[in-house]
């Protein structure tokens, strides 16, 4: 009969010998995560590499072991590299494959690599540093976003365009204006990532399984080869929370929501209803019946993809929520949403910089978004939209703000029986319809027709932060002058 006390159909596991049977395929599958956390590979091999060499400089292994971990490792990240490395999921994770491996190529000094740690503390340093390079890709592409936004938006300082509050025209600003607006967005959002950097930078390598080591590691100087900041100072914190990567989701989900805002408004400025752009064509699709169709797919998706974000955010919250100290196996599920939402922000501002970019064709620059100036003003006619400078006009005359209010709703009111704009009123029934408002009428003159127009709407808001072309210049020039 055979010995039941060891098993019999799978390789012995790094953690097999307190066991009496093998663990069934069912759980061997539903417990890995070597096909998902394989990505993280680099980082687990630099990190290892970090711990041999303090492993040796404590004298805890010796040079001749560390030498040998060196040339394995060096031969696994040529294997993975190539492709040539076989990924194993008896062996459950990337740690234990790539630990596997090396025991495989160099022997006993595989098998001394994980002293005084535990693939707790292991991974946990693996994610902080993987998502420090992420967090380092996705600043970078924010900012060609933001040079893509600021060359636009500098083309176009000029440019008229409805502004707008409740989707109903409100007052004129300038598209250049208007893309700052998602620059000043973008600004916050580089700075969230940057601050959650500072958190990720942190190194739980040495707390071990959750109390740390008996060996007289020396982690300060694991965290100095690595490039980290400074060390977790508590053990059981450091193996066992992931605020870390909620903070980066939730900066990801803000990201995501401004990007999916602009891409709203791409979408309607689009429609042949509104008309105020057009996108490059390879950033649109058409339709498998409809020959006149021309689709916004990218900013759809990336509307849509903001909720596939914002559910990463979701399940990771979710997920360390009912969590006892320390580590629970749960936390094997935040990879997925983790380098899911990593995966989207990267993808997604990679596209977003270019759809909002420039080409050059026949020697000249052009732009993804071809803006049409002529259905932007013509829409600037069709909601009173010099109608507040018009109220601003009276109280500088000496009217009280609310009665200049009032009587400008009354202008409103007589323009659109007549069916025309404010400057199209002739001053006489201008009067005439401010005439119930005490003071309107005799504060009414001819030079009114001055305030009335876009360009006078436009450059009499000439402040920090105001419309005035010159201020959305000089903004302009402030975030290229941050931008370095």
């Amino acid at each position: 009969m055979a010995d039941q006390s060891a098993p019999q159909d799978s390789p012995a596991k790094a953690w097999s010998g307190r066991f009496s049977e093998p663990v069934s395929d069912l759980v061997k599958r539903y417990t890995a995560s070597v096909f998902f956390d394989n990505r993280m590979a680099a980082q687990d091999i630099r990190g290892s590499l970090a711990h041999a060499t303090m492993l040796a400089r404590q004298g805890i292994i010796g040079a001749t072991d560390l030498a040998d971990i060196e040339r394995g490792m060096a031969q696994i990240a040529g294997e993975i590299e190539r492709g040539e490395f076989t990924w194993n999921l008896d062996d459950e994770d990337v740690h234990l494959n790539i630990e596997k491996r090396l025991t495989a190529l160099v022997g006993d000094a595989g098998k001394r690599l994980h002293t005084g740690r535990s693939r707790n503390d292991q991974v946990a340093t693996d994610i902080r540093l993987w998502l420090r390079d992420a967090i380092d890709t996705i600043l970078g592409l924010i900012r060609d976003l933001q040079l893509a936004l600021l060359d636009l938006a500098e083309h176009h300082a000029n440019t008229a365009l409805p502004g707008f509050t409740h989707l109903q025209v409100a007052q004129p600003v300038t598209f250049g204006h208007h893309l700052m607006a998602y620059f000043e967005m973008t600004r916050r959002d580089a700075e969230r990532f940057a601050d959650c950097r500072r958190r990720v930078n942190r190194l739980p390598l040495g707390s071990a399984a959750l109390a740390g080591t008996t060996y007289p590691i020396d982690r300060e100087y694991v965290a100095e080869l690595l490039g980290f900041e400074e060390v977790c100072f508590n053990s059981l914190d450091a193996v066992s929370d992931r605020d870390f990567a909620i903070e980066f989701c939730a900066a990801v989900s803000l990201l995501m929501t401004h990007l999916s805002r602009l891409s709203e408004e791409l979408i309607l400025w689009m429609s042949p209803r509104v008309g105020f752009i057009d996108l490059a064509d390879r950033f649109c699709t058409g339709s498998s019946i409809m020959p006149q169709k021309k689709n916004p797919d990218v900013p759809e998706l990336v509307r849509g993809k903001t909720g596939r974000v914002n559910g990463s955010l979701i399940a990771l919250l979710t997920l360390m929520k009912g969590q006892p100290l320390a580590y629970n196996k749960d936390n094997q599920e935040d990879k997925e949403p983790l380098f899911d939402a990593a995966d989207t922000a990267i993808d997604t501002l990679r596209i977003y910089a270019d759809m909002m970019g420039s080409r050059l064709e026949n020697g000249a620059k052009v732009f993804n978004v071809r803006v049409k100036p002529a259905a932007m003003q013509a829409a600037l006619t069709q909601g009173y939209a010099t109608a507040t400078d018009l109220a601003d006009y009276l109280v500088k005359k000496g009217l009280p703000f609310r009665d200049a209010h009032e009587a400008v709703a009354l202008a409103v009111r007589a323009a659109d029986a007549k069916g025309c704009d404010l400057p199209q009123i002739p001053l006489a029934e201008l009067q005439a319809a401010m005439a119930h408002v005490p003071g309107a009428v005799e504060r009414l003159a001819g030079d009114v027709f001055e305030v009335l127009t876009v360009d006078g709407s436009l450059a009499s808001r000439d402040h920090i932060g105001g419309t005035a072309p010159t201020q959305v210049r000089a903004a302009i020039a402030r975030a290229r002058q941050r931008l370095g």
